[in-house]
């Protein structure tokens, strides 16, 4: 039976945590913030942005929405600022800050 991490918070006690090296449960991600641990963060300069999304299928995190057809503003909340949407545009459209 699968263990339902979405009960498990800092104040759980370590024998309700789960088992290392194991997965309980998928699709949790979405539930974190985790682009709070960026240290630094991509510009997206829409109007250098030639469409032609190949940011989106290298990141990581899957921070770069598509609706219908073109790129959107990047999702902060889950970005880590890895960089690798930056080194593959070939237009100069995102371009990396230091901090948040």
């Amino acid at each position: 039976m699968a263990t339902d991490v979405s009960k498990i918070t800092e104040k759980s006690p370590w024998q309700d945590l789960t088992k290392g090296n194991q997965i309980y449960g998928s699709g949790t991600s979405k539930a974190f913030q985790t682009g709070e641990w960026r240290s630094q963060t991509p510009l997206f300069e829409e109007e250098k942005c030639t469409q032609c999304l190949l940011c989106v299928p290298v990141c990581p995190d899957s921070s770069i929405p598509v609706a219908d057809g073109k790129r959107q503003a990047f999702d902060y909340d889950h970005c880590k600022g890895c960089g690798i949407c930056a080194r593959v545009c070939p237009c100069g459209a995102i371009t990396m800050r230091e901090g948040q």
